[in-house]
């Protein structure tokens, strides 16, 4: 599960796809890491091809968030499975613990600890986030200050990275268990990722939750990155991580998990129309490249946009062209 102009109040837990990941060659991990082919490499990048920069991505997610059903699909997991999931949690006790990693300017927090609310009434919740970019926390602090049914709820932040914060963790000793832990869209850019799973589910209390959400290997994302990916620039670089290799770390860490999966669509027909403004910016999006259409090498556009009509990817409906966005929402048991 992309980020914007002036940051508005989006829900940028997610999305952060691709301008904030990173190669990291020494990792021992299955994760689908972009290199450039050897051949005909002058396809691949110019000169003029840059990765976006954090506010250019910013725009780039918003025009995907317009296009696409992937808070709806959130918000369908949240009616259909969170009750369940909140009223297992808290074992009786007077108070709740959650933490978010990053969890960006809160939309979907928000809504789980609502959902939680309910589940647990009149049970005092301590809510932290970890969350690095000043202007999120912000945009969160100004969400909390304007929902008045959260009395009930404590609010700490955490200006770090996820490692940033595990580090802090180690050095000062800290103790501290949680019984929610939820990671929306956020592992495609951290360095090593089975580690941070294993730390995070560490913090876990007894009989608490670890969410994790991910991109479904059923998604055209999958597809794109396993089976198209010499059709991706090498601006775009990182962690191509979906929902199959969280679950082999988890089988690998003898964790219990559970899978929810959920459909979701993302309407790309614009970005075959030429000069399209919003379909200049979902191929931004999708490549993590200022300008993609205006600066890549004509073969390389084609190649992508044959790649992005492929049934892996997308379907048909009503003459529009739908990229499967999948969700997986894998819930960790302690």
């Amino acid at each position: 599960m992309q980020l914007h102009k002036s940051v508005q109040v989006l829900q940028i837990t997610e999305v952060l796809y691709f301008p904030y990941r990173n190669r990291f060659p020494s990792m021992n991990f299955e994760a689908e890491i972009l290199a450039a082919p050897h051949d005909n490499s002058e396809l691949y990048v110019v000169p003029s091809m840059r990765s976006l920069t954090a506010e250019e991505y910013v725009e780039a997610f918003k025009s995907f968030l317009d296009h696409s059903t992937e808070h709806q699909c959130m918000d369908e997991f949240n009616k259909e499975e969170m009750p369940r999931i909140m009223a297992g949690l808290g074992n009786g006790k007077s108070m709740i613990n959650v933490l978010g990693v990053g969890s960006g300017t809160g939309e979907q927090d928000l809504k789980m600890l609502r959902i939680l609310q309910a589940a647990h009434p009149g049970v005092l919740i301590n809510n932290e986030i970890v969350e690095p970019n000043p202007q999120h926390v912000a945009a969160y602090k100004e969400l909390v200050n304007q929902a008045p049914d959260l009395q009930g709820v404590s609010f700490i932040w955490h200006q770090l990275t996820s490692s940033e914060y595990e580090q802090q963790v180690k050095e000062k000793c800290i103790n501290k268990k949680f019984d929610f832990i939820h990671m929306i869209q956020m592992l495609y850019r951290v360095e090593d990722i089975p580690n941070t799973i294993k730390f995070f589910h560490s913090r876990l209390d007894h009989q608490g939750k670890l969410l994790i959400i991910i991109l479904s290997d059923s998604s055209g994302w999958a597809s794109l990155w396993k089976k198209y990916r010499h059709c991706l620039p090498s601006t775009d670089s990182g962690h191509y991580i979906t929902s199959d290799g969280i679950t082999a770390v988890l089988r690998r860490l003898g964790i219990q998990y559970r899978v929810h999966e959920f459909p979701s669509g993302w309407d790309i027909t614009e970005c075959f129309v030429e000069g399209d403004p919003a379909g200049g910016q979902m191929m931004d999006f999708l490549t993590g490249t200022k300008n993609f259409l205006g600066t890549a090498p004509l073969a390389l556009r084609r190649r992508l946009q044959e790649a992005l009509c492929q049934p892996e990817c997308s379907s048909k409906k009503d003459g529009r062209v739908i990229f499967c966005n999948n969700l997986s929402m894998i819930v960790v048991e302690s």
